[in-house]
Protein backbone atom coordinates (compact mmCIF):
# COMPACT_ATOMS: atom_id res chain seq x y z
CA UNK A 1 0.00 0.00 0.00
CA UNK A 2 1.60 3.53 -1.11
CA UNK A 3 2.29 5.31 1.82
CA UNK A 4 3.02 9.40 1.64
CA UNK A 5 5.79 10.71 3.69
CA UNK A 6 6.47 14.82 3.79
CA UNK A 7 10.17 15.79 4.97
CA UNK A 8 10.10 19.58 6.15
CA UNK A 9 13.66 21.01 6.19
CA UNK A 10 14.43 17.85 3.77
CA UNK A 11 18.18 19.08 3.01
CA UNK A 12 19.48 18.03 6.42
CA UNK A 13 21.89 15.74 7.12
CA UNK A 14 19.87 13.34 8.71
CA UNK A 15 16.53 14.14 6.46
CA UNK A 16 19.50 13.48 3.36
CA UNK A 17 20.29 9.81 5.27
CA UNK A 18 15.81 9.29 5.64
CA UNK A 19 15.45 10.07 2.21
CA UNK A 20 18.19 7.49 0.77
CA UNK A 21 17.38 4.55 3.06
CA UNK A 22 13.37 5.47 1.74
CA UNK A 23 14.75 5.92 -1.46
CA UNK A 24 16.52 2.90 -1.68
CA UNK A 25 15.64 -0.21 0.53
CA UNK A 26 12.82 -2.80 -1.11
CA UNK A 27 10.90 -2.40 2.28
CA UNK A 28 10.18 0.92 1.15
CA UNK A 29 9.47 0.82 -2.34
CA UNK A 30 5.96 1.82 -1.62
CA UNK A 31 7.03 5.09 0.28
CA UNK A 32 6.57 8.40 -2.18
CA UNK A 33 8.64 11.51 -0.64
CA UNK A 34 7.76 15.16 -0.70
CA UNK A 35 10.66 16.94 -0.04
CA UNK A 36 9.92 21.03 1.35
CA UNK A 37 13.01 23.15 1.35
CA UNK A 38 13.96 26.29 1.20
CA UNK A 39 16.12 26.58 -2.40
CA UNK A 40 15.16 22.68 -3.59
CA UNK A 41 17.97 22.46 -6.63
CA UNK A 42 19.70 21.03 -3.50
CA UNK A 43 18.00 17.98 -4.20
CA UNK A 44 18.36 18.17 -7.87
CA UNK A 45 19.87 14.95 -7.44
CA UNK A 46 16.33 13.53 -6.29
CA UNK A 47 14.47 15.47 -9.53
CA UNK A 48 14.07 12.48 -11.92
CA UNK A 49 12.86 10.16 -9.31
CA UNK A 50 9.09 9.45 -9.65
CA UNK A 51 9.07 8.80 -6.02
CA UNK A 52 9.71 12.14 -5.70
CA UNK A 53 7.89 15.65 -5.27
CA UNK A 54 10.37 18.33 -4.30
CA UNK A 55 8.36 21.98 -3.19
CA UNK A 56 10.71 24.97 -2.57
CA UNK A 57 9.16 26.59 0.04
CA UNK A 58 9.77 28.35 3.65
CA UNK A 59 8.72 26.46 6.49
CA UNK A 60 7.74 29.43 8.28
CA UNK A 61 5.25 29.96 5.79
CA UNK A 62 1.56 28.65 6.62
CA UNK A 63 0.23 28.77 3.94
CA UNK A 64 3.14 26.96 1.84
CA UNK A 65 3.15 23.92 4.54
CA UNK A 66 -0.09 23.46 4.54
CA UNK A 67 -0.63 23.39 0.55
CA UNK A 68 2.69 20.47 1.05
CA UNK A 69 0.33 19.21 3.50
CA UNK A 70 -1.97 17.40 0.82
CA UNK A 71 -2.97 13.64 0.75
CA UNK A 72 0.46 12.52 3.43
CA UNK A 73 0.08 10.04 5.49
CA UNK A 74 3.11 11.11 7.66
CA UNK A 75 4.98 14.23 8.37
CA UNK A 76 9.10 14.26 9.38
CA UNK A 77 10.09 17.70 10.47
CA UNK A 78 13.70 17.47 10.33
CA UNK A 79 14.81 20.62 12.20
CA UNK A 80 14.10 21.67 15.92
CA UNK A 81 11.94 24.85 16.56
CA UNK A 82 13.84 27.47 18.03
CA UNK A 83 11.95 30.15 17.13
CA UNK A 84 10.75 32.51 19.67
CA UNK A 85 6.92 32.26 18.22
CA UNK A 86 7.06 28.73 17.62
CA UNK A 87 5.84 29.88 14.09
CA UNK A 88 6.86 26.30 12.21
CA UNK A 89 5.39 24.23 15.13
CA UNK A 90 2.10 26.54 14.88
CA UNK A 91 2.31 26.09 10.78
CA UNK A 92 2.60 22.26 10.63
CA UNK A 93 -0.49 21.86 13.62
CA UNK A 94 -2.84 23.69 11.28
CA UNK A 95 -1.45 22.14 8.14
CA UNK A 96 -2.15 19.02 9.62
CA UNK A 97 -5.62 19.77 10.68
CA UNK A 98 -6.88 21.29 7.51
CA UNK A 99 -5.49 18.26 5.60
CA UNK A 100 -6.33 15.75 8.30
CA UNK A 101 -3.37 14.43 8.41
CA UNK A 102 -2.41 12.68 11.91
CA UNK A 103 1.04 11.19 12.41
CA UNK A 104 3.89 13.99 13.09
CA UNK A 105 7.54 12.96 13.72
CA UNK A 106 9.07 16.18 15.06
CA UNK A 107 13.03 16.99 15.54
CA UNK A 108 14.10 18.54 19.31
CA UNK A 109 16.84 18.55 21.33
CA UNK A 110 17.28 16.64 24.13
CA UNK A 111 17.07 18.17 27.92
CA UNK A 112 13.41 19.35 27.63
CA UNK A 113 12.20 17.82 30.96
CA UNK A 114 15.26 18.15 32.90
CA UNK A 115 15.89 14.37 31.81
CA UNK A 116 19.86 14.29 31.51
CA UNK A 117 21.74 14.41 34.53
CA UNK A 118 24.66 15.62 36.19
CA UNK A 119 27.74 17.71 34.49
CA UNK A 120 26.71 16.57 31.29
CA UNK A 121 23.09 17.92 32.21
CA UNK A 122 24.23 21.26 33.26
CA UNK A 123 26.68 21.84 30.21
CA UNK A 124 23.65 20.60 27.68
CA UNK A 125 21.15 23.46 29.25
CA UNK A 126 23.56 26.17 29.12
CA UNK A 127 25.07 25.48 25.49
CA UNK A 128 21.35 25.15 24.24
CA UNK A 129 20.42 28.17 26.16
CA UNK A 130 17.79 30.73 25.31
CA UNK A 131 17.08 28.05 22.79
CA UNK A 132 15.26 25.85 25.57
CA UNK A 133 12.58 27.71 26.19
CA UNK A 134 10.86 27.99 22.32
CA UNK A 135 11.77 24.12 21.64
CA UNK A 136 9.71 23.35 25.06
CA UNK A 137 6.97 24.96 23.83
CA UNK A 138 7.42 23.48 20.96
CA UNK A 139 6.98 19.97 22.73
CA UNK A 140 4.23 21.39 24.41
CA UNK A 141 2.51 22.58 21.81
CA UNK A 142 2.41 19.33 20.35
CA UNK A 143 1.42 17.19 22.87
CA UNK A 144 -1.82 19.72 23.23
CA UNK A 145 -2.21 19.16 19.67
CA UNK A 146 -4.47 16.11 19.65
CA UNK A 147 -2.36 14.80 17.08
CA UNK A 148 -0.08 11.60 16.57
CA UNK A 149 3.03 12.81 17.43
CA UNK A 150 6.52 11.63 18.23
CA UNK A 151 8.72 14.35 19.34
CA UNK A 152 12.29 13.36 18.57
CA UNK A 153 14.69 14.74 21.29
CA UNK A 154 18.11 14.09 19.35
CA UNK A 155 22.01 13.76 21.21
CA UNK A 156 24.63 15.76 20.20
CA UNK A 157 25.07 14.48 17.02
CA UNK A 158 27.86 12.38 15.53
CA UNK A 159 28.98 10.50 11.84
CA UNK A 160 29.99 6.97 13.88
CA UNK A 161 27.40 3.52 12.59
CA UNK A 162 24.34 2.84 14.06
CA UNK A 163 23.98 2.17 18.02
CA UNK A 164 21.74 3.51 20.37
CA UNK A 165 19.01 3.02 23.22
CA UNK A 166 15.36 4.93 23.08
CA UNK A 167 14.48 6.25 26.31
CA UNK A 168 10.97 7.42 26.87
CA UNK A 169 9.56 10.75 28.23
CA UNK A 170 9.75 9.47 32.13
CA UNK A 171 13.36 7.83 31.60
CA UNK A 172 16.67 9.68 31.96
CA UNK A 173 17.83 9.98 29.41
CA UNK A 174 20.91 7.04 28.43
CA UNK A 175 24.14 8.65 26.86
CA UNK A 176 25.20 12.45 25.75
CA UNK A 177 25.63 11.74 22.25
CA UNK A 178 24.64 9.78 18.94
CA UNK A 179 25.30 9.33 15.31
CA UNK A 180 22.98 10.82 11.98
CA UNK A 181 22.82 7.54 11.07
CA UNK A 182 20.92 6.47 14.16
CA UNK A 183 18.45 9.12 14.36
CA UNK A 184 17.89 8.24 10.74
CA UNK A 185 17.00 4.78 11.67
CA UNK A 186 14.58 5.81 14.17
CA UNK A 187 13.02 7.61 11.87
CA UNK A 188 12.56 5.47 9.33
CA UNK A 189 11.70 2.16 11.78
CA UNK A 190 8.70 4.71 12.96
CA UNK A 191 7.97 5.21 9.14
CA UNK A 192 8.00 1.67 8.92
CA UNK A 193 5.72 1.14 11.87
CA UNK A 194 3.68 4.29 12.93
CA UNK A 195 2.70 2.77 15.84
CA UNK A 196 6.02 3.12 17.62
CA UNK A 197 6.27 5.34 20.23
CA UNK A 198 2.88 6.94 19.48
CA UNK A 199 1.91 9.88 21.15
CA UNK A 200 5.29 9.82 23.15
CA UNK A 201 8.49 11.75 23.60
CA UNK A 202 11.71 9.04 22.72
CA UNK A 203 15.81 10.05 23.03
CA UNK A 204 18.09 8.09 21.44
CA UNK A 205 21.77 7.95 21.99
CA UNK A 206 24.80 5.67 22.54
CA UNK A 207 24.92 3.99 25.19
CA UNK A 208 28.36 3.71 25.51
CA UNK A 209 28.44 7.11 26.13
CA UNK A 210 26.48 7.46 29.44
CA UNK A 211 28.40 9.51 32.09
CA UNK A 212 30.75 11.54 29.81
CA UNK A 213 30.26 14.80 30.74
CA UNK A 214 30.36 16.29 26.79
CA UNK A 215 29.97 15.48 23.53
CA UNK A 216 31.78 12.22 22.03
CA UNK A 217 32.74 13.01 18.59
Amino acid sequence: MTKNVLILAANGQIARLVEHRLLTEAAFQDVNLTLFLRDASRLADLQANPRVTLIDGDITDASAVSAAMADQDLVFVAVVDHDGQNRLTKSVIAGMRANHVDRVLFTNVLGLYNEVGGEFGRWNLASIGAGMAPARQSDALLAASGLDYTTLRLPWLNDRGVSYTVTTKDQPYEGVSGSRASVADVVVNIISDPSRYSRDSIGMADPATAGQDRPVY
